[in-house]
């Protein structure tokens, strides 16, 4: 053992010396300066393209399965800070299937190209084509007098004045709030004993004037093996009251292309009425849906059908055991479920969305009604979900999101 390493220094002292022996040569040769600029560059990695949805990094929470496959489990959630903490995808691995991804998504290279904010992506408009996109300062859609290239609204002795919006005959609409598009400020990520937790703080009406007050939102999402948490809090840090909705817009894949087959239940036989106009927008009137193919609130739920399904749910109600207001997709063919728990009382209505022929359904858990400064909704504030703001204050917007099985519901 001692002459073992007796050889190996005498080697070393060898190699030293021939090395600058050959370093001075370089040197009096006038190379030396080159060959270390050369050395320093092949220590270098080649440039890696990663994609930066938003221009900025996007947020992995990732785990390792413990059940073995035996039971369906979340293994990971994609998040844009970039893009106002839209989460992207979230995976899981489930009995007899592996991993498999729950939201509708291009890939996050591919969701990267799409998030030019331009052209059709101006605004963020395509982070409601993806993902879960999270809406503030209002949730859903917004209606308006047409302004170049927006929209303003009256929110009490308020005039809201949106930048991007759509027009038509003579109105003008936005959907989705304002956070499509921004970027985050104080972006943190921790690991946690079972999963992660991601969070982002944004800023809404610092200079734009976009909104009565100035808005701190701060997202948080919290990853484990059985649930994914999501809370949004909104903090009035202006000097003038504001209206707030918040919501979240996850877009689930139906994994077995089987959409007559999933099965959907929904907290509420009461709907919006909509108009027959291009928008469809509400007419102010709350209609009952119970006993119609559209009644999805029996405790198991009911199939989809054929038909497409496209309405905003309120007056929500809880069942006895729940700890809020509950929607719940179940896909018989894969045997596992989705729930969604409103954890929030001032969560006052579900936009459900699940188009014939297409491979997606819609849960949007969110404070307000559509189009909340209609006047289609009389005057009252409250009426359409918005809660006021007064400076300094507070509110919080909270779901759990659990993945169950492989037991099959009871049926309604």
């Amino acid at each position: 053992m001692v002459l073992r390493s007796g050889v190996i220094t005498i080697g070393a002292i060898i190699l030293l010396v021939l090395g600058l022996a050959l370093g001075w040569r370089a040197h009096t040769r006038g190379r030396f300066a080159r060959f270390k600029a050369e050395l320093r560059r092949s220590n270098i990695p080649p440039a890696m393209s990663s994609p930066r949805p938003g221009g900025q990094e996007p947020v992995i929470l990732e785990r390792s399965p413990i059940e073995a496959g035996a039971v369906p489990e979340f293994t990971s959630a994609t998040i844009l800070p970039g893009r106002g903490m839209n989460v992207l995808q979230i995976t899981a691995v489930l009995p007899g299937k592996g991993k498999v991804n729950l939201l509708a998504s291009p890939t996050l290279k591919e969701a990267s190209e799409q998030m030019t904010g331009a052209d059709v992506d101006e605004g963020g408009a395509v982070s409601l084509a993806m993902g879960g996109a999270v809406e503030a300062p209002w949730a859903g859609e917004l209606s308006g007098t047409p302004t170049q290239g927006g929209l303003s609204a009256r929110w009490n002795d308020h005039i809201v004045r949106i930048p991007v919006a759509q027009q038509e005959s003579g109105k003008a609409y936005a959907e989705g709030g304002l956070l499509l598009a921004s970027q985050g400020t104080d972006v943190k990520s921790n690991v946690m004993p079972d999963g992660g937790e991601a969070e982002a703080v944004y800023t809404i009406g610092d200079s734009d004037g976009a909104w009565p007050s100035r808005t701190k939102v701060k997202t948080t999402v919290q990853l484990s093996g059985r649930t994914l948490t999501m809370k949004i809090a909104a903090t009035n840090i202006g000097d003038t009251p504001e209206p707030v909705g918040l919501g979240w817009r996850p877009r689930f894949a139906i994994l077995s292309h089987n959409r007559e087959a999933m099965r959907l239940r929904l907290p509420s036989v009461t709907k919006e009425e909509r108009s027959s106009s291009r928008a469809g927008l509400p007419t102010g009137r709350l209609i009952s849906v119970e006993g119609t193919p559209q009644d999805f609130s029996a405790i198991g739920g009911r199939q989809l059908g054929k038909g497409s399904l496209e309405g905003t749910f309120v007056n929500l109600r809880q069942a006895p055991l729940d700890s809020g207001p509950v929607a719940e997709l179940w896909d018989p063919e894969n045997k596992f479920g989705l729930r969604i728990t409103m954890l929030s009382a001032a969560i006052k209505a579900v936009r459900a969305s699940a188009p014939a022929n297409e491979g997606f359904v819609v849960l949007e858990p969110r404070f307000n009604y559509d189009d909340p400064f209609g006047e289609e909704w009389g005057k009252e504030d409250k009426a359409a979900g918005m809660v006021t703001l007064q400076p300094g204050s507070s509110i919080q917007w909270s779901i759990r999101l659990e993945i169950y099985g492989p037991a099959k519901p009871p049926e309604a």
